[in-house]
């Protein structure tokens, strides 16, 4: 089969969208969106099919999971089983394998960046009673939600993804538990390297440096205060401040005057009135050195400060997705909109050359907010970000769990059982969650991660349009060709670790939508069963474990863990190595390749 000019097009758009999405600076929704439009200028997609992925079933049940996620949550059963569980737990190998072995449990029945989002406030709470870094347990807690979700349908997007596909290309689908066999075997084999050796093989600064210090001292921040035209620093040197802040453990790093900021440290700068200073230190250093030195906060004209009865202080973690992520506190419009500050950045122990306010905020950046006690809470939510510690920001329902769990389980029993559509069964937990007050109406779009469901119903018509064409035919071709002679459970490995390698660096729902259909395709070329193929994309796709880019859990945990982009292969490739040994004989001795 010879490539014509529509596979050309679809060949192209896709190897751009791969490229962009690799590249990281364009939204991946946006990337998606704009490929399929692309598609139907040029013809590769029908118009009548234009739209038809944002009515796919994959895409309900993962809006559907994340509104139900969100109600697990607000009914505080999760939070409680995760903080008694961990309550006594003090050695770091049998603290990792129960907090990942909680977090394997979640994830499979609840989207696992929610599950991390319940965990981390809780390891990391562990980790400041046990006097050491978070960066021994993050790490290995992200993993193991992420193999965690790989044992039940709703657990992640790539399982929807592919358990749709074989519904519309073979009449039947993947249901609740098909996943489980295998799931279970990957997630204790990988939950088993991860508290044994694998947070072993993370760099002993990342394991030893001292969370009291990283997170409880709420150091390594930049702030900003303006001088006032009372200020007794006006008309004097910049340099005569430098002993108040020294007392103060403070360090003036710069002076922005209109706007703009003055080369170098300006120490020989005559302060002016309306000047705003550049500061680094804790929290509590600022706020003292702020009152010594008789300054405003650069955020607001009022006087007001920063850590005031009225006013609460919280940290939190930016996950890729969020509203803040790739846009300033001022972008946003945070002071204006919620009465809350951005009092400092924390990334990586960097320090920044822009004004906090104005500094461009990325995923994995943990941030100190500040704001009024009552209204804090839903800035926090409306920022699309994860507090750090649970400082009592949100009331949980916790009388209302039995409620939520039943209602859970009930769904969960009729859709395996075959009596609901899981779209259905998944839309009344939401409706009884929304009726009872478990979600409310705000929430139930903000749980929603809309560049998730657009990047998934931009994409589904160019998969259909690839399959539709013959390209993933020959795709299939060209694979086949280069393992010609090979045995058959080679080539299924082969697919397993290009799909793996794919995910690491691309959304996992978007390598799942490429990958199943060349994997059914190659099963049939074969002539083989095809589920084999389909399963190994499901667990290829999900195991993302070598960047902090692949899979968003390993964003979120990067700031809060100190890591570096080079920390996640130390254990990630073993992973991965392992999850292929793993998943391979369990998936031939369940989905035998002649069944």
């Amino acid at each position: 089969m010879l490539a014509n000019s529509e596979h050309l097009v679809l060949f192209g758009l896709l190897l751009a969208v791969f490229a962009l999405l690799i590249w990281g600076r364009v939204r991946y929704d946006l990337v998606a969106f704009s490929a399929l439009l692309a598609a139907l200028v040029l013809g590769a997609v029908p118009a009548d099919q234009a739209f038809a992925g944002f009515g796919h079933p994959a895409t309900i049940i993962i809006a559907l999971v994340l509104i139900v996620s969100r109600g697990l949550f607000n009914s505080g059963v999760v939070e409680a089983i995760a903080r008694v569980s961990v309550s006594r737990v003090k050695r770091v190998a049998s603290h990792i394998a129960l907090m990942a072995g909680v977090g394997g449990v979640l994830s499979a029945v609840m989207n696992n960046v929610a599950a991390l989002s319940l965990l981390m406030p809780v390891d990391i709470e562990a980790a400041r009673r046990a006097e050491r870094g978070p960066g021994a347990t993050l790490m290995p807690l992200s993993f193991a939600t992420i193999l965690g979700g790989m044992v039940t349908l709703i657990g992640t997007p790539p399982n929807i993804v592919v358990a749709t596909f074989r519904e519309q290309s073979l009449g039947e689908p993947f249901v609740m538990f098909d996943f489980a066999p295998v799931g279970i075997v990957v997630a204790i084999a990988g939950i088993t390297f991860v508290a044994l050796l694998g947070w072993r093989l993370l760099p002993s600064a990342r394991r030893k440096d001292n969370a009291s210090s990283a997170l409880s001292d709420l150091t390594g921040y930049i702030a900003e205060a303006e001088v006032p035209k009372d200020s007794k620093m006006v008309g004097a040197p910049l340099r005569d401040a430098f002993g108040v802040a020294e007392e103060n453990d403070v360090v003036i790093t710069g002076l922005v005057r209109n706007h703009v900021r003055l080369p170098g440290s300006a120490r020989r700068e005559q302060v002016r009135p309306g000047d705003i200073l550049v500061l680094e230190g804790s929290a509590e250093a600022i706020e003292q050195f702020v009152g010594a030195a008789g300054l405003n906060s650069a955020i607001s004209d009022s006087k007001t400060q920063l850590l005031g009865e009225s006013m609460a202080i919280v940290e939190v973690v930016v996950p890729a997705g969020a509203r803040i992520s790739g846009r300033s506190s001022t972008d946003v419009r945070l002071a204006y909109r919620h009465g809350a500050m951005l009092l400092g950045v924390s990334r990586q122990g960097r320090s920044f050359r822009d004004r906090v306010r104005k500094l461009r905020i990325l995923p994995g950046d943990i941030l100190l907010l500040c704001g009024p006690e009552d209204r804090l809470d839903y800035a926090v939510q409306w920022l699309g970000c994860l507090a750090l510690a649970d400082r009592g920001l949100k009331v949980l329902q916790r009388e209302k769990a039995w409620l939520a769990v039943g209602a859970f389980a009930a769904a969960i029993i009729a859709a395996s059982a075959g009596w609901l559509y899981l779209p259905v069964a998944l839309g009344l937990v939401a409706v009884v969650y929304v009726v009872f007050g478990l979600v409310k109406s705000g929430e139930i779009y903000e749980s929603v991660e809309w560049p998730v469901l657009i990047l998934l119903g931009s994409l589904i018509p160019l998969g259909s349009a690839l399959e539709s064409s013959g390209g993933t035919a020959l795709i299939a071709q060209w694979i086949l060709g280069a393992t010609e002679g090979l045995a058959p459970v080679v080539v299924l490995a082969i697919l397993m670790i290009v799909t793996m390698s794919l995910s690491d660096v691309l959304n996992n729902v978007a390598t799942a939508l490429i990958a199943a259909p060349i994997g059914l395709e190659i099963a049939q070329r074969l002539g083989l069963n095809p589920d084999p193929f389909l399963m190994a994309v499901a667990v290829a796709a999900s195991c993302a474990f070598l960047t902090p880019i692949g899979h968003k859990n390993n964003t979120i945990v990067m700031g809060p863990g100190g890591y570096h982009f080079g920390d996640y292969w130390r254990m990630g490739l073993p992973l991965e190595i392992i999850v292929v040994a793993v998943s391979l004989p369990a998936i031939l001795y369940f989905w035998p390749l002649s069944g």
